[in-house]
């Protein structure tokens, strides 16, 4: 036995390096970047042609498309090029948790150190107790407690950081004790946040950028090297930038039981409920309908976009302004963005099915649409409600006749997601997700 645990380590280390072996990496120098042509992927010229149609009329600046780390597509729209800067927003906080695991591989912080232990005491306004109890861990997982009800988010005084509740009971988006976070990292360094980042991060794998006022600024091809390093479980090309296994895991998996979509600093997809920025509401379902369920995404204002698929070995980055959503984490794009990608293949199906937890199943066809979609249960319907992205119902229809079938009329409805909620005559329940171009 005591055999066996000596090589487990060596057989799955050798796992992890073949995995990532398998994967292409674009060299640290230069900007030479392989390529596969999307033909090779079964990728139709039309559906390619109405991809990026669709991303210009949705103000992008720039997509990428990786597969097994190759370019398969890479466009720029208007005077945005190769070599121009874009803020990652909020994109950038996944970032952060990488070097936060990074900085736990030389020892300096750990997820349980208190806040205060870096900060130093009274960086909020709250009793000294109720300090004491915010971690690392809190700050990354969106659980301080802090009241993210101020008309700052940003703000990082203490007088704006006040208690709502113990750290640990609820999940809330928000921003100040999340760039703090960087704070830490940079007092248990010694460096500015910008310096470890370039030294441990930026250096060994090509990237470049920089931080300002906390948030990231660079290139569409910076993002997609930090996708594929997440891809490559934090080895680049055999080199091993991230050694701690375990925290890279718990990254791309529930850190809380309040919102099972949101691990450290990532969005996840696949899972049973999500939360959104700014509402105390948990909506059921998985974050990104039309998208793979083991996609994990870091997710940015104006719809800044890494989207990572280990299933398909892809990679999508996407920049720009809004397109057309209102929420400082949209996922309303998340969604339209795969039903064009799901029909990248020649011989792709428009439609799309989903099947509750409770067996009962629920199609909306077409998916995105612009007047309207059916609604088909395999149970007759009682009650329709139908939920905006902020979870707030703003249809509901009783039907006397029961009935398994439904049309939803989508000409008065503004762009964007929204959540179909059914009640069925045996009183199960089932929701999908239509979108609205």
């Amino acid at each position: 036995m005591k055999k066996l645990l000596i090589l487990f380590p060596f057989f799955y280390l050798s796992f992890h390096t073949i995995t990532a072996q398998n994967l292409y990496f674009p060299p640290v120098a230069g900007n030479t970047w392989a390529t596969t042509p999307p033909q090779n992927l079964g990728f139709c010229p039309a559906q390619i042609d109405s991809l990026y149609q669709f991303l210009d009329d949705n103000n992008t600046k720039s997509f990428i498309l990786l597969k097994d780390g190759k370019i398969v597509l890479e466009r720029y729209f208007g005077s945005f090029t190769q070599d121009s800067l874009h803020y990652w927003a909020s994109a950038g906080k996944s970032l952060t948790a990488f070097l936060v695991g990074m900085a736990m591989d030389e020892g300096i912080v750990h997820l349980s150190d208190k806040t205060s232990q870096h900060l130093g005491i009274g960086w909020t306004s709250m009793p000294q107790a109720k300090e004491d109890l915010i971690t690392l861990r809190h700050q990354i997982t969106m659980t301080t407690g802090l009241d993210d009800g101020g008309s700052d988010d940003n703000c990082m005084t203490p007088s704006c950081l006040t208690y709502l509740t113990d750290a640990g009971t609820r999940w809330a988006y928000h921003n100040a004790p999340y760039r703090l976070v960087q704070n830490v990292v940079a007092a248990a360094s010694g460096q500015s946040f910008q310096q470890f980042t370039k030294t441990r991060l930026f250096n060994k794998v090509g990237m470049s950028g920089f931080w300002f006022n906390y948030i990231m600024y660079g290139r569409a091809r910076d993002m997609a090297r930090f996708g594929l390093l997440m891809h490559a479980k934090g080895v680049w090309n055999g080199d091993t930038i991230l050694h701690n296994t375990n925290y890279y895991q718990d990254m791309i998996v529930p850190s809380q039981s309040y919102n099972n979509s949101y691990g450290y600093l990532w969005w996840l997809n696949g899972q049973d409920n999500f939360m959104l920025p700014g509402v105390q509401f948990v909506f059921p379902g998985k974050l990104c309908v039309n998208a793979p369920d083991d996609m994990y995404a870091a997710l940015g204002k104006d719809d800044q976009k890494i989207h990572v698929v280990p299933s398909k070995g892809w990679v999508v980055v996407r920049q720009g302004e809004n397109a057309n959503s209102n929420s400082p984490v949209p996922i309303e794009f998340d969604n339209q963005l795969w039903a064009y990608l799901n029909q990248l293949d020649c011989g792709a199906s428009s439609v799309t099915t989903t099947q509750s937890p409770n067996s009962v199943a629920l199609q909306a066809y077409p998916t995105v649409s612009n007047s309207g979609w059916n609604i088909v249960a395999s149970e007759p319907i009682v009650s329709i409600h139908l939920f905006n992205a902020y979870g707030q119902q703003i249809r509901a229809k009783s039907l006397d006749n029961a009935q398994s079938t439904f049309h939803f009329s989508g000409y008065v409805l503004p762009a964007g997601t929204y959540k179909v909620v059914v009640f069925t005559e045996k009183g199960s329940t089932a929701s999908t997700t239509i979108v609205k171009q």
